[in-house]
């Protein structure tokens, strides 16, 4: 799968597969109550308890999860409420 990268500096709070619909998921928390959320890896590459940097490769695309082609969801939330995520994409 191509590389996912963190969007910011942050701890990583979940990384496993139990989030049925997506698959191998990474879930990392950012300063001023940021978490983002990356789903539907082929492979995780970073564990819970993990600090990572801004651009920092976190897990590989992939098709793992409910899905039928490879893709990334990636999803921003701040105090549990969805933001839009442009902002946070190169």
């Amino acid at each position: 799968g191509t590389p996912v990268k963190a969007a910011e500096n942050g701890v990583v709070i979940y990384a496993g597969d139990g989030l049925k619909e997506f698959g191998n998921t990474v879930l990392v928390r950012h300063e001023n109550g940021l978490v983002t959320v990356y789903g539907h890896a082929s492979s995780i590459e970073v564990q819970r308890g993990q600090k990572v940097k801004r651009g920092q490769e976190i897990a590989l695309s992939g098709m793992s999860g409910t899905t039928d082609s490879p893709k990334l969801h990636f999803e921003v939330r701040k105090n549990s409420a969805p933001v839009d995520p442009s902002t946070y994409l190169e």
